[in-house]
């Protein structure tokens, strides 16, 4: 039988009794005919698993995503299960055949500019829900926190002497962090005032940044909504402002500056080394210039 043909069918069975919508089976004729357009086998039951792998390869080379080459594959099992089913074909080409594996997103970061912005917009405002902002935006930028570890912060969280800070995490694994001399000098000043604006029940507060209208620490959904607020305030998209873009910012602009991965890692409080290593993509530019200026090889004639 032709190869039109049994796409027709199959497509017929996937409407039938699987229910596919039309936009489903317009896909998967889309891939199939074009899977034949490339087969330089003359008809089905030549098919390999060689030929199967080779043909998602050259599309991978075409630039086709790993999303979309995933998806192609999966037509293809549906579609060689169905003619096995029906006794075209006595084995299938498509077996144990492992599709390109996700590509793992890449963080996004702010600029050093952006974050200068946020900070400085926020200074500017005079009520304290903005200066809190401040501090608080200064301490996750300056130390890699996650928003969950910022806003339960303890009061006593800071050796102002030693310039550390102690953060209990993820699983509540400990780690001790070098705070730099900005942030300290924020959090100082931040304390003298903050004692005026707690109400009722946190006037004893533990919490670094407790709530200013109800019992407890201020919240991680309070703050991921004043960050949004202060992006629109700064002249920034609100898009790219999240409380996870400021830790990857942290982690991304130290790596551009020359830290040690390790120490990056020992700051964010990552288990796995591998977990930090995403972050190295941003400094692609820089190690290109470092292999330029330091590398012996590059210089010599």
């Amino acid at each position: 039988m032709s190869s039109a043909y049994l796409i027709s069918e199959f497509l017929e069975m996937m409407s039938a009794e699987k229910g596919a919508s039309e936009n489903t089976i317009e896909a998967y004729r889309r891939d199939l005919e074009q899977f034949w357009e490339q087969s330089i086998k003359p008809n089905i039951k030549s098919i390999t698993k060689e030929d199967v792998k080779d043909y998602i390869h050259y599309l991978g080379e075409q630039g086709y995503a790993t999303k979309t080459l995933n998806r192609k594959l999966s037509t293809l099992r549906e579609y060689f299960r169905f003619l096995y089913s029906e006794k075209e074909i006595d084995k299938l080409p498509t077996s144990n055949i492992k599709g390109p594996k996700p590509e793992r997103p890449l963080p996004k970061c702010l600029s050093v500019e952006e974050i200068n912005k946020l900070i400085e917009t926020a200074e500017k405002k005079p009520d304290m829900k903005w200066q809190r902002m401040s501090v608080m935006l200064k301490l996750m930028y300056a130390c890699g926190l996650r928003v969950s570890e910022l806003v339960s912060l303890p009061e006593n969280c800071i050796n102002y002497d030693k310039k550390q800070i102690f953060v209990k995490g993820k699983g509540s694994k400990e780690r001790i962090i070098p705070i730099a001399d900005s942030a300290i000098d924020s959090v100082l000043q931040y304390v003298e005032i903050r004692a005026a604006f707690i109400k009722g029940q946190n006037k004893n507060s533990p919490w670094l940044f407790p709530s200013f209208s109800q019992e407890g620490h201020f919240t991680r959904n309070g703050f991921y909504e004043n960050i949004k607020e202060l992006a629109v305030l700064s002249g920034i998209s609100p898009s790219k402002v999240t409380p996870h873009v400021l830790r990857h910012s942290f982690a991304t602009h130290l790596l551009n500056k020359d830290v040690d991965l390790r120490a990056v890692q020992k700051m964010l409080g990552h288990a796995s080394i591998a977990t930090t290593e995403i972050y190295t993509h941003v400094a692609n530019e820089r190690l290109v210039e470092i292999v330029k200026s330091k590398h012996p090889l590059h210089n010599s004639q």
